[in-house]
C-alpha cells in the first residue's frame, strides 16, 4: 500500500508571527550592522580601540597589482580583492570598503542612517524573541518541544549521519524536532540572540548613559562589539543552513507550514498521526 498523506497543525499563530517578525528583523539589522562596521572595519578586545592592535582587519592597500582588499585575523593576511576591502563606486573606480555597497543599508556610506536602521530593526528583534520565549514557558512547550532528553541525546550521533547523507526525517518523525534541530533552537533563541542583543544595546550611547556598567561586564566596549560582530556572524549562518534544509525538505509544504501552521506528512498505512502537533 502507499503511504497515506496527512495533514497536521504544526506550527501555532505566536510562532510563526515571531519567525517573520524575527526573520524580518535581521534583513534589516544584518546590513544597517555592516554599514556601522564599514565606519570602522577592525575589531579589538578590552575597552578602547588601538590603531595597529586590532585582531581582526578588513582594509585596503595599494601595491604593485593596483588597489588590493585584504582580511587579516591575526597574523594571518588573506587577499580578499572582489569580495572585502575594496569595492566599485558609482562610476566604477575601486574604492576602499571593508564590504560591498549591495551588502549594506544604506548602499552608500552615511553612518548616522545604518544607525537609525539599526537600532529601529533591534527593537522588533527584542519585542519578537521575548515574546517567544515567554510564551514557550509558558504553554509548556520549552520543556515538551525544546528539551531534549536523554533519548533524544543519545541520538546525536545518529542524527548528524543522516543530516550528513541528506536523509531527513520523514513521516511521524517530522512532526517533531529532532535533537540537532532542538540544540539549534536552544542555542540561537536562549543564547546567541540574547548576546547579540544584550552587547548591541551596550554599544547604544544612550543604554550606555543609562547603565554604563553594562560595557565593563562585558569585558568593555570594545570586547562588546567583537562579541556583537561574532555572535551576528553565528546567526548568518544559522539562517543560511536553515534556508538550506528548507529547500532540501521541500521548500512548498515549509513554507505552506511557516505560513499558514500546516504541514503535510507521509504516513505508513495504518499508523495514527496526531491532528494536531505544535512545535516551536
Amino acid at each position: 500500500m502507499k503511504p497515506a498523506r496527512e495533514i497536521i497543525y504544526r506550527l501555532p499563530v505566536v510562532v510563526r508571527l515571531t519567525h517573520w517578525v524575527v526573520a524580518l528583523a535581521l534583513l534589516i539589522l544584518v546590513p544597517s550592522g555592516l554599514q556601522i562596521f564599514n565606519a570602522h572595519p577592525a575589531l579589538y578586545w578590552g575597552d578602547t580601540s588601538r590603531f595597529g592592535h586590532s585582531f581582526l582587519e578588513v582594509g585596503s592597500e595599494n601595491n604593485q597589482r593596483g588597489r588590493r582588499g585584504f582580511l587579516r585575523i591575526g597574523s594571518i593576511r588573506l587577499d580578499t580583492t572582489g569580495v572585502l576591502g575594496v569595492a566599485k563606486d558609482g562610476t566604477g573606480r575601486l574604492q576602499a570598503k571593508a564590504f560591498p555597497p549591495w551588502l549594506v543599508l544604506p548602499s552608500y556610506q552615511d553612518l548616522a542612517s545604518g544607525r537609525r536602521w539599526h537600532f529601529f530593526a533591534a527593537w522588533f528583534l527584542i519585542l519578537a524573541g521575548g515574546v517567544y520565549v515567554v510564551a514557550n514557558f509558558f504553554n509548556g512547550r520549552f520543556r515538551k518541544e525544546l528539551l531534549p532528553t536523554r533519548h533524544h541525546l543519545r541520538a546525536i550521533g545518529r542524527s548528524i549521519l543522516d543530516h550528513l547523507k541528506l536523509r531527513l526525517p520523514h513521516g511521524e518523525e517530522a512532526t517533531h524536532y529532532n535533537v540537532l534541530q532542538r540544540l539549534a533552537y536552544l542555542a540561537i533563541m536562549y543564547a546567541v540572540i540574547p548576546i547579540t542583543i544584550v552587547t548591541g544595546l551596550a554599544l547604544s550611547p544612550a543604554i550606555d548613559g543609562a547603565v554604563p556598567w553594562l560595557p565593563y561586564i562585558l569585558g568593555g566596549r570594545q570586547t562588546a562589539r567583537s562579541l556583537h560582530f561574532f555572535s551576528t556572524v553565528v546567526l548568518v549562518l544559522f539562517f543560511v543552513i536553515h534556508i538550506g534544509m528548507i529547500i532540501v525538505s521541500g521548500p512548498i509544504n515549509e513554507m505552506r507550514s511557516i505560513l499558514t501552521g500546516w504541514y503535510t506528512v507521509r504516513t505508513a498505512p495504518g499508523s495514527r498521526t496526531a491532528r494536531k502537533v505544535d512545535q516551536p
